[in-house]
């Protein structure tokens, strides 16, 4: 059985969350804030679970992060046991891509789609490239993120539903290129199976030569901004302030992990990463 309590807890949460639009909201913002996007656990062979019990287990009772398909399936138990009537979808992320001209990116992305009061809404505390608010499944719907930038919705004549954010590309984990709407992600509204994430989560921490199979990353939402590591790249965005370093000590790295992104690896873990070479 899910254990609401501690999952709040794990997001500092005092209180259950309405079943409203403003409880959903303050779910995923207090979400993506205390639990980090990370993927280590793919370079550390251990492996991505992504059934309920082992996700709990690594993201609550450890205290770990994870990537979306672990992220989406913690906080769709959350969801199901506040009795919000919600269901999976699949996207294609388009960072880094050009929308017009392609590759067409696999469907390596899972976020919830939650119905209130007759109407649907978009909710994803497990994007590791930025944060976007939950917003309305419109064409054209807007919203505005804590860190100023604004994300749209709109329906897109090849990909189904597109969302674009618009901001400073420094609060983001860096994929993102020039200037204007940036595409995020594009998805269809099509029925999502358990079997579709178990592919996707499969595909997304086996395939080689891919993002999360080759890089090390972890992201977490700050109050006003967004922080990144991305191998021993650095990245923070905090207001006006931004920092972008390197980091070539492995004690930096372990600390960095653990003071801004709340992940607590050992000495043995960090040297497995294979980031720095050994002393």
């Amino acid at each position: 059985m899910f254990d609401l309590d501690a999952y709040l807890a794990r997001i500092d949460l005092p209180a259950r969350p309405t079943r409203d639009l403003a409880g959903l909201a303050r779910m995923q913002r207090a979400h993506r804030l205390a639990i980090p996007f990370e993927n280590f656990d793919i370079h550390l062979g251990r492996g991505i679970a992504i059934d309920g019990a082992r996700v709990f287990a690594k993201l609550v009772t450890a205290r770990r992060g994870g990537y979306c398909f672990e992220q989406n399936r913690l906080f769709g138990d959350a969801l199901t046991a506040l009795a919000f009537d919600h269901r999976p979808l699949l996207a294609r992320v388009w960072l880094g891509i050009d929308i017009a001209r392609g590759p067409v990116p696999p469907l390596t992305h899972t976020f919830s789609l939650v119905a209130i009061d007759g109407e649907t809404f978009v909710a994803d505390p497990g994007f590791g490239g930025s944060f976007a608010p939950v917003m309305p499944l419109r064409d054209g719907a807007e919203a505005t993120a804590p860190d100023g930038a604004r994300y749209r919705l709109s329906r897109h004549a090849t990909h189904g539903w597109l969302l674009e954010r618009l901001g400073s590309i420094a609060a983001t984990d860096g994929r993102a290129t020039g200037e204007g709407w940036q595409p995020q992600y594009s998805f269809t509204t099509g029925a999502v199976a358990e079997a579709d994430l178990m592919l996707g989560n499969w595909w997304t921490s086996t395939a080689p030569g891919t993002r999360f199979t080759t890089l090390r990353i972890a992201s977490i939402v700050l109050p006003h901004g967004f922080a990144t590591l991305v191998d021993d790249r650095y990245r923070r965005v905090a207001g006006d302030a931004e920092t972008d370093a390197r980091i070539t000590d492995p004690r930096v790295y372990r600390m960095r992990l653990g003071m801004m992104f709340g992940i607590a690896l050992d000495t043995a873990e960090v040297a497995a990463l294979g980031l720095f070479a050994p002393t």
